[in-house]
């Protein structure tokens, strides 16, 4: 059983799969190219919120895990690749020069035979065609490698490394061996597959599969709304006692994979061009546009006007449940140009999410007491748990919002329509009654 494990990239995959190798007495060496990653958690501090892991940093680092910008010479059983493969912004095409780089950095730094695992999410045929070359460069016919790909939710990583199945696909038969005998020490279930391309489809399966689901009650929201309907009321309905999937509630779809997965889904489809993974990934897209939208017409027709209005949005983090403060494919980020374009002006306030982080967004943090009572209207993006307990009657002034638009549905309407103040939400838009 390997003991000395090789971490190539400490972004979130990375860091929390240290973590639980650590955690299950294993020996890590995370590397980064980022001096400030490397400087923090040589301190042993975490530069990303993930429950767990900045207690097992503290505890570990300098004893069970060690960081620094590369690997050490020869030393490691088994190197995992965990950097980042973005998607152009631009073209939505994959950037796999993180990876090739990595594939390198361990073909130089450690011994011919290490068992190379692709962590890192990536198009079909990618680690045969991308990372296997960088090894035989290297090694000759001395290689190991097998793709191994990352599937937990953040707020649960560090359970679901050990709960959730691994699935693991090896370049031959030795590799596949040496993959599972790894992923046994970290895993109650390994799942081995025939191949490195079986298990590079299986993470993309499992990302735009929760994309498309998402992405149809986002659909029932919006045909909701053109008929004046409640789309809560229709997706609770449907599911009372039917035996087949329950429809998903709408909501915002973000988050460093769903936003970029279907993407690489796509790439790997080739000369056929999928039917749902794209059109299910553009409306959930086009989700925040609509609403941010929806909010500058409902507040334009109450006040008459949206110039210098002021708009509290709490929430800025991707999602409240489990806790995050991830800002990759925020709703915020599509929304902020419809606002300024309207002359609105924002305040912001996010449990987990720094001030800075707010005004780099283009909103000025502002504290959540103040929020409903300085306020012309209030959006309210993600389902922190804060937000859930709020007691809005007793946070409002006599000068109260024109609207609070509760995304989520985690407010009490009943008591914000009674008060005076429009209430809306995804979908739904009830009549204003006199």
């Amino acid at each position: 059983m390997p003991q000395t494990i090789g971490v190539v990239g400490l972004g979130y995959v990375g860091l929390t799969l240290t973590a639980a190798l650590a955690d299950k007495g294993y020996v890590v060496h995370g590397a980064d190219v980022s001096p400030a990653v490397i400087q923090t958690l040589s301190q042993g501090r975490s530069h990303i919120f993930e429950p767990g892991v900045a207690e097992i940093f503290r505890d570990r680092v300098g004893a069970g895990i060690h960081v620094a910008a590369d690997l050490p010479g020869d030393t490691v059983d088994v190197a995992v690749i965990s950097v980042s493969t973005p998607v152009d912004e631009s073209t939505r095409r994959p950037n796999l020069a993180n990876l090739a780089a990595a594939a390198r950095s361990v073909a130089a730094t450690c011994r011919p035979g290490t068992l190379v695992v692709v962590r890192s999410t990536v198009p079909v045929g990618t680690s045969r065609r991308v990372v296997l070359p960088e090894l035989r460069a290297a090694w000759g016919d001395a290689v190991r490698l097998v793709m191994a790909p990352e599937r937990t939710i953040q707020g649960q990583a560090l359970r679901e490394l050990v709960e959730l199945p691994q699935v693991v696909g090896g370049l031959d038969e030795e590799s596949l061996r040496a993959g599972v005998e790894f992923f046994s020490g970290l895993a109650h279930t390994v799942v081995p597959v025939s191949n490195l391309e079986t298990a590079e489809m299986v993470k993309l399966s499992n990302n735009c599969h929760t994309d498309l689901i998402y992405s149809f009650g986002n659909e029932i929201a919006l045909i909701a709304e053109q008929h004046g309907l409640d789309p809560l009321e229709v997706i609770r309905a449907a599911n009372v006692d039917y035996p087949r999937p329950d429809l998903s509630k709408p909501g915002y779809v973000g988050g460093g994979c769903l936003s970029k997965d279907p993407y690489i889904m796509l790439d790997s489809a080739g000369n056929h061009r999928p039917f749902l993974v794209g059109p299910a990934r553009a409306l959930n897209e086009y989700l925040p546009v609509h609403v941010a939208e929806t909010v500058v017409r409902l507040v334009r027709e109450i006040r008459g006007e949206t110039r210098g209005l002021r708009l509290v949005v709490l929430g800025w983090a991707y999602k409240g449940w489990p806790p995050t403060d991830d800002m990759r494919g925020t709703p915020i980020a599509a929304m902020m140009p419809i606002f300024s374009a309207a002359g609105i002006t924002v305040t912001g306030h996010d449990p987990m999410v720094g001030d800075d982080v707010v005004r780099r967004y283009g909103g000025e943090p502002v504290s959540l007491d103040k929020a409903f009572t300085d306020s012309d209207a209030i959006l309210v993006i993600n389902d922190h748990p804060d937000y859930r307990a709020m007691d809005v009657m007793s946070l409002l002034g006599a000068a109260r919002p024109a609207l609070i638009f509760d995304s989520w549905r985690i407010l009490d309407g009943d008591a914000i329509r009674a008060a005076g103040i429009r209430y809306a939400g995804l979908g739904y838009l009830p009549a204003v009654t006199a």
